[in-house]
């Protein structure tokens, strides 16, 4: 399985490595459109080669995405949150109960009945 896993990553790196060979030409990137940066007097552009723009753009859809999946599991981490510190609070609950059972007992019935 290991060895799929690092035919597969060869396979991408290589892939990667001729979309970036390919697209070398550069490109005007602008902070807004003309019009509204004009009236902001804001004009920011920056030239990049194509290829940075691409993987640029995969890498900010990856993080936008990682950032809404996780905002959007909250729910499901606080219920098991909430879950287990149920679970711990029952577990106390038991062993107080079997330390009240078994106070009066004799030591080694009680070591029996606490490994059953």
């Amino acid at each position: 399985m290991r060895y799929i896993r690092y035919a597969f990553l060869a396979c991408l790196a290589i892939i990667l490595v001729s979309v970036a060979l390919a697209n070398r030409g550069f490109v005007t990137l602008q902070l807004l459109p003309a019009d509204l940066s004009i009236l902001l007097g804001v004009q920011e552009r920056i030239e990049l080669p194509l290829f940075l723009v691409i993987f640029g753009g995969i890498v900010a859809g990856l993080l936008i995405g990682f950032f809404w999946e996780w905002l959007r599991e909250h729910k499901h981490r606080a219920e098991a949150a909430r879950r287990q510190s149920e679970v711990k609070r029952l577990e106390r609950e038991l062993r107080r109960v079997r330390g009240e059972r078994d106070k009066d007992k004799d030591e080694v019935l009680a070591l029996l009945d606490q490994a059953s």
